[in-house]
């Protein structure tokens, strides 16, 4: 039996880390690190995993900014003999700077598409040909709360009020709760380039007759980026351990089909997101 074979950007550090991991111990699956820098220690120790029988990983350069490293990164694997790609997990992503849209600078806005935007446009139309060779092709996003435009986010409310946790926000209760269901997070230039990909991933799994491609949002996770965006609330990191997550997410993933995933805005436990 052929293996299963997983490309993942953004693999070298959170949640991709995490994603990689729990692929590397199934059996009989080639897993594929995207990166910035192969060479960097962070990605050279993804090699100490414990890998499944029949598993094995590779490690290619993947640069979200740039215009050549998806399709280069694609025609290198096709030279070692990989003839298909069965999941890709569009993980990489940037995330600052935390500001209003009245601080905002054109400059930020532009970073962050670079990679959220142009990076996700790039990264799909490389990997589509290998895509379709495979007999159940999956695309998954790695969404955000952020970019949800209606995100009632049930999770923060339990977060503030839940004796569950010990934070304590340094903004009332009421006034979290009258910013017209928008998280609490100054997202100018982040949460519109995830929104986009939502759109996208939607679209893709519209264009595409045979493509199963949908969201994920992985929730607020102790991530670099996560812990940023709650130390700003005066909180000491976000309340989801990386491993219960990227648990969650594998399991959803490991049960996705055009019909019962495709289009689809889900969380991490496998219900349905607002847009």
């Amino acid at each position: 039996m052929s293996p299963t074979i997983v490309l993942i950007t953004g693999a070298n550090r959170g949640l991709g880390e995490g994603i990689i991991k729990r692929y590397l111990a199934k059996p009989n699956h080639t897993v594929i690190a995207a990166n910035r820098n192969p060479d960097d220690p962070t990605s050279k120790a993804l090699s100490n995993f414990p890998t499944g029988p029949g598993s094995s990983l590779t490690v290619v350069k993947i640069d979200a900014t740039s215009e050549t490293d998806a399709s280069t990164a694609i025609q290198e694997l096709k030279g070692q003999g990989i003839d298909h790609l069965d999941i890709v997990i569009a993980n990489a992503a940037f995330i600052v700077p935390f500001v209003k849209i009245e601080d905002a600078k054109v400059a930020d806005l532009r970073v962050n598409m670079e990679t959220n935007i142009y990076g996700f446009f790039m990264l799909y139309q490389a990997t589509l040909p290998l895509l379709l060779k495979s007999q159940s092709p999956t695309w998954i996003t790695i969404g955000s709360g952020a970019g949800s435009i209606v995100l009632l986010y049930p999770h923060f409310h339990i977060i503030i009020v839940s004796t569950e946790f010990t934070y304590t926000l340094p903004v009332p209760k009421t006034q979290l709760m009258n910013l017209s269901n928008q998280l609490p997070v100054p997202n100018a230039v982040y949460g519109p380039t995830k929104a986009a990909q939502h759109w996208l991933t939607k679209r893709i799994n519209a264009e595409e007759e045979r493509i199963c491609a949908f969201i994920m949002n992985p929730g607020w996770v102790q991530t670099p980026g996560g812990n940023s965006s709650a130390q700003m609330l005066g909180l000491k990191e976000a309340p989801q351990p990386v491993d219960e997550t990227c648990d969650g997410m594998v399991a959803v993933f490991d049960k996705a089909g055009k019909e019962t995933h495709g289009g689809k805005f889900l969380t991490w436990e496998g219900k349905e997101e607002s847009w």
